[in-house]
């Protein structure tokens, strides 16, 4: 069995994030990264255990530049038996898709992961996109992946329930909580990561459509303001001024 996982590498949750002068870029200085948790929490590691069961290979594919190798080579820590590095700089979801599928359609992987976003745009976008591409079916926020032959079972948490279906292979899946437990790299798995390929690919041509004009960032939490119990009135006339529904 032929296993893709898809990472990619965001901001650490602690960062503090910022924007250059007049908004149009991402400041990365002094910026720590991680891999992005739902790619390694839930789509990596499941993908290892469905090879350790069933045999077969986990590739882990980065679209991004050489600076993204040190998160990569963690995939490879954690189980991923080689790597691939599509080398560009990406600059949208559309963009980063293109990328994915053209080396997944070469390949003839039996099932592609992703997590089900990313923690810093949260665009849930380049799955559906890459399924498109390659004219897959495609399963989103699946927390829970079984395989039986040529058919998967999956589970999707709804509203109030589960929905749970089923596909033949070859699809596409965005994974969320619950389909897979957090792996620590051991000792052994660095060390051997070290050893495995981490091939570079040259990206594909391709134009992306849309752009972003301007990021922002939300404004300041304003203070908290108490009432005492016995004051009724106060706390009326802030609810009726000053309260702002969300």
């Amino acid at each position: 069995m032929k296993l893709l996982v898809c990472i990619s590498q965001t901001p650490d949750t602690t960062s503090k994030i910022s924007f250059n002068a007049d908004g149009t870029a991402f400041n990365a200085a002094s910026v720590q990264f991680i891999m992005n948790p739902y790619d390694e929490w839930y789509a990596l590691v499941r993908a290892c255990e469905l090879r350790e069961a069933l045999g077969g290979t986990v590739v882990a594919l980065n679209v991004g530049p050489a600076a993204n190798e040190t998160t990569i080579r963690k995939s490879l820590a954690i189980g991923a038996d080689e790597a691939v590095r599509i080398d560009c700089d990406p600059n949208g979801a559309a963009f980063v898709a293109k990328q994915i599928a053209e080396y997944a359609r070469a390949e003839n992987f039996d099932l592609i992961f992703f997590g089900k976003e990313t923690i810093d745009h949260n665009g849930s976008e380049v799955g559906a996109m890459v399924a498109e591409h390659l004219e897959l079916p495609y399963v989103s926020y699946a927390s829970k992946l079984e395989l039986n032959g040529t058919v998967a079972t999956l589970e999707r948490d709804i509203e109030g329930g589960v929905e749970i279906v089923e596909v033949d292979l070859p699809f596409v899946l965005s994974a969320s909580k619950g389909m897979a437990e957090q792996r620590i790299p051991n000792m052994r798995g660095i060390m051997t990561a070290r050893a495995k390929p981490l091939k570079e690919v040259a990206a594909v041509v391709f134009e992306e459509n849309s752009k972003v004009v301007q990021f922002t960032l939300p404004p300041s939490k304003a203070g908290v303001k108490l009432v005492q119990p016995d004051n009724m009135d106060e706390l009326v006339r802030l609810l009726h001024e000053e309260a702002k529904v969300i």
